[in-house]
């Protein structure tokens, strides 16, 4: 009791500091995590239904949000890191505002969403009770190394589990994790709906359509059918719709990832209706697929970071009638390695370019320029300053919707700038 008094006092203190500053969430976690590596699993060990992890290359931000939200509709009291800082001294920090002065954390569950790597660090420390783990893709390749060894840290993440592990059906990587797995462990899927299937490209299926298996396992939960923002997803053998605030057709299949989970670790125990006026709820998780407001026009945020998320991206937004940017970094949060532009097809932003141009930003502005050369899309302009680049693409569009295509530090840089012309909500509201 007394060194979780004292690491609290520390940290709290140090995040005091930074607040007063106006410096980083993850400072505080990672002096804590340097001078108290148990802290963590002091701090969650206090919870009586364990600890939720959530992992893979695409989605954990949004669908963490959407577990939590869920859970709380159940009504449970859930910590989590909603800031979307996803490594080890991102859930420290998080628990640093929410444990009491005396290092109390009042909650039921924690729902953590953690980068695969970070994941396996994290669940030696601390077992996650349930893991979910959504797919493997090829996304900072240069950190990672090949989609195979990702998915050796997933089933790392999954062998460590205590209770049980939801895992998508559709990619093989994540499914055939179940066979790694004790018989102690129960696990459930979520999946697609056969004639969904080609909507959603793996790696596998990215060059070729044609490639892609129907699995005969059943799913827990699955995604059967959607339209403009109504999703339906089958489960307990019927099937149920509802609005949805999150945009985009990669968040429907999240959405049925997070029904799944939270049927998963709850059981006969779970309110079905409340559950689902509660998915109706969610909003967009910051820069996925979130909208703000700008003087009567929306300017909408879709972060992309491997082929198969922004073809994806692309395939769920028409182009026509909006004004398109695209801003790609390549920051170590974003990956190194950009070649997976060229696995992607802008075929799609032809349709609009009769109307309206394209702005093209961030440190590979023109990389990306060539990109869309080779598929015969136009742009009005190669900017790589961020800020310089937003102002012209407001001003110039000032009287229609807008549409950004964005990198994870460019998204930072984006939301940072667009906070001088609106009001943007906070990372972790």
């Amino acid at each position: 009791m007394v060194r979780q008094f004292l690491s609290t006092v520390l940290g709290k203190s140090v995040r005091g500091a930074m607040r007063l500053r106006g410096g980083g969430s993850a400072l505080p976690g990672l002096v804590v995590e340097k001078i108290d590596p148990t802290y963590i699993a002091r701090s969650l060990g206090q919870l009586p239904q364990g600890v939720v992890l959530i992992s893979g290359t695409n989605g954990k931000t949004t669908t963490t949000k959407m577990v939590v939200e869920l859970l709380e509709s159940q009504g449970l009291s859930v910590f989590t890191n909603r800031t979307g800082s996803n490594f080890t001294r991102g859930v420290v920090a998080a628990l640093l505002r929410e444990v009491t002065w005396t290092g109390q954390l009042k909650a039921d569950i924690a729902v953590l969403e953690l980068d695969e790597a970070h994941a396996v660090h994290f669940a030696k420390v601390v077992p996650p009770t349930h893991s979910l783990l959504l797919n493997v893709m090829r996304d900072q390749l240069d950190r990672f190394g090949e989609i195979d060894h990702t998915a050796v840290l997933l089933e790392t993440i999954a062998k460590a589990t205590t209770k049980s592990v939801t895992l998508n059906r559709e990619d093989a990587h994540i499914r055939n994790i179940a066979g790694k797995l004790s018989d102690e462990i129960s696990v459930s899927y979520f999946g697609l709906a056969p004639e969904l299937l080609t909507l959603f490209p793996n790696d596998e299926s990215l060059h070729d359509q044609t490639n892609v298996a129907v699995s005969t396992i059943p799913a827990d939960v699955e995604l059967v059918a959607f339209h403009d923002h109504m999703a339906t997803f089958a489960f307990d053998g019927s099937n149920h719709s509802t609005d949805l605030q999150i945009n985009g057709i990669y968040n429907m299949f999240n959405a049925a990832a997070a029904i799944a989970c939270v049927r998963h670790i709850l059981g006969d125990a779970v309110n079905t209706m409340a559950l689902m006026a509660s998915l109706s709820a969610v909003r967009p998780a910051f820069g996925r697929g979130e909208t703000i407001m700008l003087d009567g026009q929306p300017v909408e945020l879709v972060l992309v970071k491997n082929p198969g998320g922004f073809r994806l991206g692309l395939s769920s937004f028409s182009p026509e009638k909006y004004a398109t940017m695209i801003a790609i970094n390549d920051n170590y949060a974003d990956g190194r390695d950009m070649s997976w532009l060229w696995d992607v097809s802008f075929e799609s932003l032809r349709n609009n370019q009769r109307e309206f141009f394209i702005y093209l930003s961030g440190i590979r502005a023109f990389d990306m320029a060539l990109r869309l050369q080779y598929d015969d899309v136009s742009f009005k302009s190669v900017e790589t300053d961020i800020s310089k680049a937003l102002h012209g693409f407001l001003t110039e569009n000032s009287d229609r919707p807008k549409r950004i295509y964005c990198t994870y530090t460019a998204m930072l840089a984006i939301r940072k700038a667009l906070s001088n012309y609106t009001k943007v909500r906070g990372i972790g509201v």
